[in-house]
């Protein structure tokens, strides 16, 4: 089975990129955003510890944690930022072992692994992935497409400004990403397909 790590700011298009190629038999995205997600519910992993760390104020009146106020509070700190990742990414990492184990174990050709900060978190070891992508596009555009997308806006800037300074690290593939996604996976198939060793690129 091979590994494959898909990386890039926010609204490089990373999600439609992975779910174009899923559709393909043999191949299952993994969403690193999801497994956070999921790990924020009350009684989830990350739960106690977020709380503990941002206070109840992150809180909606039900007890969830409200992501968007915490968003704002953590893309605007660069401090509280790494705290919460410090808390989110081991969570994050360990299943994405389980789950690399459990796909390996089914048959499954390629694991799609998206995240945006796969390649510049220090819990995330770069040998996990048998192949590692990096999809760029101009910041305006990915803009654009996450308040299409119907994220707020204010949350938009605070992400952008907190991931201008990610960057592909020199031994990663980067893909120019501002091309039509169907574009964009036709180009990661191919890459997928040659470390396979298979010649077929047939459109996902």
């Amino acid at each position: 089975m091979l590994a494959v790590g898909i990386a890039g700011p926010a609204g490089s298009g990373k999600s439609t990129v992975c779910q174009l190629l899923a559709c393909r038999p043999g191949f299952v995205h993994l969403d690193c955003d999801e497994i956070a997600r999921d790990s924020y519910v009350p009684g989830g992993p990350a739960y106690s510890a977020i709380v503990e760390a941002f206070g109840r104020k992150i809180l909606r009146p039900d007890g969830s944690i409200d992501r968007r106020r915490l968003a704002v509070l953590v893309f605007s700190n660069p401090e509280m930022k790494k705290r919460l990742e410090d808390i989110v990414h081991p969570i994050v990492i360990a299943r994405v072992h389980e789950a690399v184990s459990r796909e390996r174990e089914k048959g499954t050709e390629a694991l799609l692994i998206e995240g945006a900060l796969l390649f510049s978190s220090p819990h995330v070891p770069p040998e996990l992935f048998d192949l590692a992508i990096w999809l760029e596009a101009p910041e305006k555009l990915r803009r654009e497409r996450l308040i299409s997308a119907g994220f707020p806006p204010d949350v938009v800037e605070l992400r952008l400004a907190a991931q201008r300074v990610l960057s592909p690290p020199p031994w990663i593939r980067v893909i120019d990403a501002s091309r039509p996604p169907q574009e964009v996976a036709r180009e990661v198939l191919t890459l997928i397909m040659k470390k396979m060793g298979h010649g077929s690129t047939r459109a996902p």
